[in-house]
């Protein structure tokens, strides 16, 4: 519904008048509020499917002040600031915000307005320097610097509002943090995403498992069963209570009893009660009947029951294996709608993990958003809407398509794929509609973050159910040391895998080498909130790891061999420098530019590779790229040197192959070639121990 707009005098909207103008209504589908309104939901500014609405409750401020506020909040989303005035306030202010930008500024404002309420300040007038001052040092204000930064963005807004956008200003004086807000800040720590832990691998690469089974595997099964299951249930809504139905279902539950077969039974309160919606379906009858029929014979049914209870399967084949065991008996009737729940947060885990998205972009993906190209891999097109703005540098609350695509792996493309399966023809892939009816009552678009979490803690628990009955008790998905798996950790936990293991596996042998190609060759690297920054800070960060080990081991007598020697001796002497953390892409960009400190480590080969374009082997053809391709590494390359540990590592691995090649189930001829191996890792080991260098004699 719309409002006329009704002005107040100065130009501002009386209490019948819109509280939102319609340039920035970006969702017809929701009510719009008025200005006099108790409560303004803000659905009409949100265009990200995957964001729960906020809403504003005026009753929740001092009534001396609440009038003041709702004229503030009203220029805040309707009126943008003066360009030049945003301008000489950085990067990080917006002409216009949005919803969940609104919704955070009036937290602020409300904090401040009942504290001047408390300290008996009934006007904003009365707000000066001094008392946006004594605001600031009260007991309760937020400590994370992040907070803190938000509550004096918002309050120097306030200031600015009334200042330059209201016909009437009411006076509030200019903040004393508005030009220089970093001299009333906490220190400076570790913040954003960067401080997100990335998922241990233990808990990663199970999870993986389970998600990629479900999507590949077990997906056919499943959405068989739910198109069962529907088809059930709207039999039953469609029933009738005749008395030939009635006798069916007698018929149907003493035939059970008379063969000492279990009973269809689900469990209420943690006791067995009968399948009623399962019985009906099966014999034609309504569940009210079924009830009827075991209240008539309740003395002898009901310890019958309690000590018989049953399952509900569905009389469909189950084509799913793993590792050719099938995965499952029967699907149960009420267990369809679960399955494929746990159906849809597998595909997220999947498109999510091993693309690098942000989890909205992830819930905001629309039908059709996969490509695959003539030359090169399929590419996945989201849209974004953290960073999306105006040339005027407002918000852009309806969100805008990325500049440059994701690459997709096969896992990704089956993924979407099922999703595009799973919702008939919803526009969104994470309809609410589609996966989660009760939520869509209340609002529409697409699954929240907040939703998802929840539910990738049911798939866990779900997987290691299945995964204890099927007796792979090593697949479990343990709980990570970290804290719950959510939604936010998956992108830092890409970029530890591609930067932490080059050219290994990740759980299901799933290569990252080209991934990370494509990644550093454009798609989703040059648009802002890319993946590309993060797989900057880890591989800026192994590489200070590598150089700190090398530093340690140099330190305490260790030598290096090699061509490569004299390099890695040079760039170990500069690993001190990394002692602190690495936090910012612009600190590892610093890192990752400079040639003297390009040292990579490579334990499947039992090596370093202190890269230098012009001398790598791993890339003979096109351009150069900027970091080794370790998978492909050359023997005879002059990048190559190697520490003590590799030695150590070489030595080991040859005693492995020569145990190899002398079992007796070893056929001779590979027996041969083992024995070869071994020979070639030993003479490694061997010339190491002849050409080592060191930086200098270690003390005694």
């Amino acid at each position: 519904m719309t409002y006329p707009l009704v002005l107040a005098p100065g130009g501002l909207p009386g209490p019948p008048g819109p509280a939102f103008l319609p340039d920035r209504v970006v969702a017809d589908h929701t009510p719009l509020p008025r200005y006099g309104d108790a409560i303004w939901p803000l659905a009409a500014l949100e265009g990200n499917p995957a964001v729960q609405p906020k809403r504003l409750f005026w009753n929740s401020y001092p009534a001396p002040l609440r009038e003041q506020f709702r004229l503030l909040a009203w220029l805040l989303i309707n009126r943008p600031l003066p360009e030049r005035f945003v301008a000489e306030r950085g990067a990080a202010w917006r002409t216009r915000l949005s919803s969940v930008g609104v919704y955070q500024t009036h937290l602020c404002w409300r904090r401040l307005a009942h504290w001047l309420h408390e300290n008996g300040v009934h006007g904003l007038a009365s707000c000066t320097a001094q008392v946006f001052t004594d605001f600031l040092n009260r007991p309760a204000r937020p400590r994370g610097r992040v907070e803190a930064q938000h509550e004096l963005t918002a309050l120097t807004r306030l200031w600015a509002l009334d200042a330059l956008c209201a016909p009437q200003p009411v006076g509030i004086a200019e903040p004393p943090f508005s030009r220089a807000p970093a001299d009333f800040l906490p220190p400076l720590a570790a913040q954003g995403e960067n401080a997100i832990e990335p998922l241990t691998p233990a808990t990663m690469g199970p999870l993986l498992i389970w998600a990629l089974r479900l999507v590949e595997d077990f997906s056919d099964d499943i959405l068989t069963a739910h198109k069962l299951w529907q088809t059930m249930t709207a039999q039953v809504a469609q029933s009738r209570a005749t008395p030939a139905a009635r006798s069916a279902a007698r018929t149907y539950l003493s035939d059970l009893v008379a063969a000492g077969r279990p009973l269809p039974t689900t469990f209420r309160n943690g006791r067995p009660t009968l399948a009623l919606t399962y019985i009906a379906a099966r014999t034609g009858s309504v569940p009210h009947q079924v009830q009827r029929v075991m209240r008539t014979e309740r003395a002898h049914w009901r310890p019958y029951l309690e000590a018989h209870p049953g399952p509900c399967p569905l009389a469909m084949p189950l084509a799913g294996t793993v590792d050719g065991q099938p995965w499952a008996e029967a699907i149960d009737f009420y267990d369809a709608p679960t399955l494929r729940r746990h159906l849809g947060t597998a595909a997220f885990i999947v498109i999510n993990y091993l693309t690098g998205m942000r989890p909205g972009e992830t819930l905001a993906l629309r039908r059709g958003a996969c490509h695959t190209p003539d030359t090169g891999p399929p590419l996945l097109r989201a849209h974004t809407y953290k960073t999306a703005t105006t040339p005027e540098g407002s918000h852009l609350s309806s969100g805008r398509l990325r500049e440059t695509p994701w690459v997709a792996v096969g896992p990704v493309v089956s993924a979407v794929r099922l999703l595009e399966r799973m919702t008939g023809t919803s526009l969104l892939l994470f309809d609410l509609a589609e996966h989660d009816w009760y939520d869509q009552q209340r609002r529409r678009g697409a699954l929240t973050p907040e939703a998802m979490r929840d539910r990738i803690d049911a798939f866990r628990h779900w997987a290691n159910t299945l995964a204890d009955g099927l007796g792979r008790g090593a697949e479990r998905i343990p709980e990570d040391p970290h804290g719950p798996i959510g939604t936010a950790r998956f992108r830092r936990t890409l970029a530890w895998h591609i930067a932490r293991r080059p050219g290994g596996l990740v759980a299901l042998a799933l290569q990252y080498g080209h991934l990370r190609t494509a990644i550093s060759a454009g798609y989703a690297s040059r648009s802002r909130g890319g993946i590309h920054d993060l797989l900057d800070i880890e591989t800026a960060r192994t590489t200070a790891d590598t150089l700190t080990r090398l530093h340690e081991d140099l330190e305490d007598g260790g030598g290096v061999s090699g061509p490569a020697a004299r390099r890695a001796l040079h760039a170990a002497t500069q690993a001190p420098a990394f002692a602190g953390a690495l936090h910012t892409a612009r600190q590892a960009r610093e890192v990752l530019t400079n040639p003297q400190l390009a040292v990579h480590e490579n334990p499947h080969s039992y090596l370093m590779c202190i890269y230098d374009r012009d001398k790598a082997l791993c890339s003979r053809s096109g351009p150069r790229p900027e970091a080794p391709a370790l998978e492909r590494c050359q023997p005879g390359c002059a990048n190559i040197a190697r520490t003590d540990h590799h030695a150590t590592q070489l030595a080991a691995e040859a005693d492995h192959v020569d145990q190899q090649a002398g079992s007796p189930l070893t056929p001779s001829p590979l027996a041969q070639r083992l024995s070869a191996r071994a020979t070639r890792l030993r003479e490694l080991a061997a010339t190491h121990q002849r050409t080592r260098l060191i930086s200098e004699e270690p003390t005694p």
